[in-house]
């Protein structure tokens, strides 16, 4: 007798629910089309602008979402996370909210001003090493002493659920969408979108990005099993993926029909692009996805709808501008 096949722990129906629970709290992000780059990449261009969202990303939606399941007691006692980014910005962000404590370990030699903004929205930052299973160690003993929350940025389904309102809106307002496009760094984003999209409608294209310098999850995929390899830096550092972690593996392998790997100067093009023809700042981590059309890793038709997923807009302003005037900006270790 065959056996019988697990019932996934993320579901369409979590997703749903998600969508009503944070709908007061996040801001509904525009789908744009943007003609104008239509017959550079071979398809008809929509761009989900997640830089509009609250705190310049989409890690809101995940963090409110997490937030809003707790019980009262935890709400009291805070959340933890490690995070220096945009995951951190949500959190303290979202606990600020309902009169939390947010907790943020972050690597000691991380830039000031990545620490102030997240100081800046009511995190409390611990500063501890930059070898993240040390972090993950220091996260584990707070939790223990303190009984903090964590929430973690891709490895938990509640926060894949808040993701996942992505893929509900995008089909929502392109019901004829034909693909969608996402960045895949830990996972928990393309994990939330593409179960919207896949048990929503199974014949829409998935496909996930990931950068040649950190590139877990198309490695994983080639090989038929979870592979590790050595990150090297990348103008997009909020996508490192070294190796994909437990949660987020079987349902990208499930759901995600394919995963291609961009290279640093079409990642660069991608972010002038978008500056230029949708007047829309975006972090590297969010130009992969037109980088992967530019450079022809994904086969599309003149009349195609193809949604890519604009993740992020927080990026120093001064290499933006370099971007934009074909200056060089050095690649940066996750």
């Amino acid at each position: 007798m065959a056996e019988t096949a697990k019932k996934s722990p993320l579901t369409l129906q979590d997703i749903k629910d998600a969508q009503v629970r944070i709908k007061p709290y996040v801001n509904r992000t525009p789908l744009v089309r943007v003609e104008d780059l239509d017959e550079m990449v071979g398809c008809q261009v929509y761009f989900k602008a997640e830089m509009l969202q609250k705190t310049g990303a989409f890690k809101a939606r995940g963090a409110f979402n997490k937030v809003l399941t707790l019980t009262d007691e935890e709400r009291k006692k805070g959340i933890i996370f490690s995070s220096s980014g945009n995951h951190a910005a949500a959190c303290a962000y979202v606990a600020k909210k309902f009169g939390m404590k947010a907790y943020a370990v972050m690597p000691r030699d991380t830039p000031k001003g990545k620490i102030e903004n997240c100081e800046r929205r009511g995190g409390i930052c611990i500063l501890w090493d930059r070898d993240y299973q040390a972090r993950v160690k220091k996260v584990a003993d707070e939790i223990k002493e303190h009984g903090y929350t964590l929430v973690h940025g891709f490895d938990d389904y509640t926060v894949m659920a808040g993701q996942g309102t992505i893929g509900l809106e995008i089909m929502e307002d392109l019901p004829d969408v034909k693909t969608v496009i996402a960045p895949i760094g830990g996972g928990g984003l393309m994990s939330g979108i593409a179960t919207a999209i896949k048990e929503s409608d199974p014949t829409i294209r998935v496909i996930g990005v990931q950068v040649a310098a950190s590139c877990g999850y198309y490695l994983s995929r080639l090989n038929g099993r979870p592979t590790r390899m050595t990150s090297q830096p990348s103008l997009a550092d909020g996508i490192g993926c070294s190796y994909p972690t437990e949660n987020p593996y079987p349902i990208i392998d499930k759901y995600v029909d394919e995963i291609v790997i961009v290279t640093e100067d079409h990642i660069a093009e991608a972010v002038k692009y978008i500056g230029e023809y949708a007047h829309l700042v975006a972090e590297p981590t969010s130009a992969v996805v037109l980088a992967a059309l530019l450079e022809g890793k994904i086969k599309t038709a003149p009349d195609e709808k193809v949604a890519c997923v604009l993740t992020s807009g927080n990026y120093d302003i001064d290499l933006v501008g370099k971007f934009y005037k074909d200056e060089h900006v050095d690649p940066v270790d996750d």
